[in-house]
Formats: structure tokens, sequence, C-alpha cells
């Protein structure tokens, strides 16, 4: 998946003003004027890496002389003490950026951590991890990537790119029935219509409306295993509602094509991940950019 370098710039710069505001009185105060430093970002719990380039584009965003070296990717597993990134510059700008950089490359790791370990519980059946839309406003496109380099897939990114009818768009609609037929009228015959259902007959009913997906939501075990047997292919199986790691095997089991959590963005614990300043040097102002000698 690839992220827009404008969208993360403005994401950056919405940060970054949250947080500077109108100046970083602490680092203008007690930073010596020249001060140039070098930072390492390590990990200090196991996961998954992701959003590297997102730290770096925060760093260069604040000061054009930052130097970012990387010593793991995204998608890379770390161990505590693993060095992730060593960045080099001004001190100033280091230390501005350090919370909004270690905030994203926290978060997306975390979701990128969580996202691996349940794919990793569903590994060997015929089954997908996928998200939602259940993601912190303003970084969806950026979770959403997090959850690939975990090895899960994306559901749609919006209302535009995707249909679901659910239960209150039945109900509006006045059934299912009416609610495919509308969107069947209306929707490209490129796109597939996917309708939420809460029980079997939402099934039967969802089947008989000629639907592509057919949601299961927040049923138990037995009652996707019958669903899949009445489905017998004829639509793909999606279980969403209340999945955790101790049940996403169990519904793979019973023949989900495609499980939805929103779990792996909305709750997600962020990876714990620091930065330290292991060396300070005063350049002279000579050698300051923009400064002649």
């Amino acid at each position: 998946m690839h992220i827009n370098v404008k969208l993360l710039d403005e994401i950056i710069a919405g940060a970054i003003k949250e947080d500077v505001g109108t100046g970083d009185l602490t680092t203008m105060s007690t930073v010596p004027e020249g001060a140039v430093t070098e930072g390492y970002i390590y990990a200090k719990e196991t996961g998954v890496i992701a959003g590297t380039w997102a730290a770096e584009r925060v760093f260069q965003f604040l000061s054009h002389e930052m130097q970012f070296t990387y010593r793991k990717r995204d998608g890379d597993i770390v161990e505590p003490g693993d060095v992730i990134a060593v960045i080099s510059g001004p001190a100033g700008p280091i230390l501005t950026g350090e919370r909004v950089a270690l905030n994203l490359l926290q978060r997306l790791s975390g979701i990128a951590t969580r996202t691996a370990a349940i794919t990793n519980m569903v590994k060997g059946f015929n089954c997908i991890i996928v998200d939602t839309r259940k993601t912190t406003p303003g970084l969806r496109a950026l979770e959403k990537y997090a959850v690939t380099v975990g090895g899960g897939r994306n559901h749609r990114f919006g209302l535009y790119d995707g249909i679901l009818i659910k239960d209150n768009h039945i109900k509006v609609a006045g059934g299912i029935a009416n609610a495919v037929a509308m969107a069947r009228a209306k929707a490209p015959h490129t796109l597939k219509v996917e309708v939420e259902v809460e029980d079997l007959k939402g099934v039967c009913e969802a089947l008989e409306a000629g639907a592509d997906i057919i949601m299961l939501d927040n049923m138990d075990f037995e009652a996707v295993s019958e669903a899949v047997k009445l489905i017998n292919h004829r639509a793909q199986v999606e279980v969403s509602g209340g999945v955790t790691e101790d049940t996403a095997a169990g519904y793979a089991r019973a023949g989900a094509d495609i499980i939805s959590m929103g779990a792996l963005t909305h709750s997600v614990k962020s990876l714990d991940i620091s930065l330290d300043i292991r060396e300070i040097k005063i350049r002279p102002r000579s050698q300051e950019a923009g400064v002649r000698s």
C-alpha cells in the first residue's frame, strides 16, 4: 500500500502545529545555539515495526539537515534494545520532533504487531484478516497501511469505495431485498454489494437478494458454521463483531472467508519505542546552515 507524500505531510504539519504551537519553549530555552546531536530510536518490547518513514519525515519536516539512518525497516520484528534508526542533525529540531515522530511510530507499530499476531492464528485456513473504518480521525491511511505491514488486508477505505448495507440502511430501505435492489440499480456493475445480517433468516434473505458478500455480525461459531453451509459458496462470508485473538481461529475454522476486526485499529496498544540522545557537539557558527564565514 502506497502512502501519498502530500497526505503524510499534511498529517505531520497538523501534528506539529498541535504539539509545538508558537514554539517549543523548553528546547528554545535549554538547547545551546549550534548544538548538533545523534539520537537512537530503539524498541523497548517485542513487536513488528511500521511507520519508520513517517518518523523520518517528521524530522525532515523540521530541518533539511537531518540524516536518518535505518537499522530496521517496516515489517521487521524487533526485540527490546534493538535500534530502529539513528537520527543526526541539529539538536533543537530533533528534540522538538521527538514526540510526534515516536507517537506515529509507536501507534503504527502497535497496529502492525497486533495484526501480525492475529493473522498468524488463522494460518492454514482459507481466511484473511481485514480492518474496518474504526480508525483514528485523520490517520486512517497510515493505520490501514500498518495493518498491511502486519500481514492483514484493508476493507473499504471510506464510504466512497464500497457498498456495505448495514442494519440501519436495511431499516430505512424497507428490508434487505429492497436495499440490495436499490444498490444494484445505482452502483457500477464492477462494485460488489455487501450485506450485514444478524441471524440465519437474514442470511437467506441476503442470498435471495443476490448479495456478493454476506457479513455475519456477532454470531457464534455454531451459527457461522450453519450460515456457511447455507451460503455454500454463493457469496463470500465475512465474520465481524467482537472478534478477538481468542476467537479468530474458531471463526476461520467455521468457514469464514474474511474476518474483519475494528480492534486492529481502535483499541490497539502502542509499541513501546524510545529515543535516546547519545552525543552532543556545538557547531561553530561558521558551519551553521545559512551562516556565511
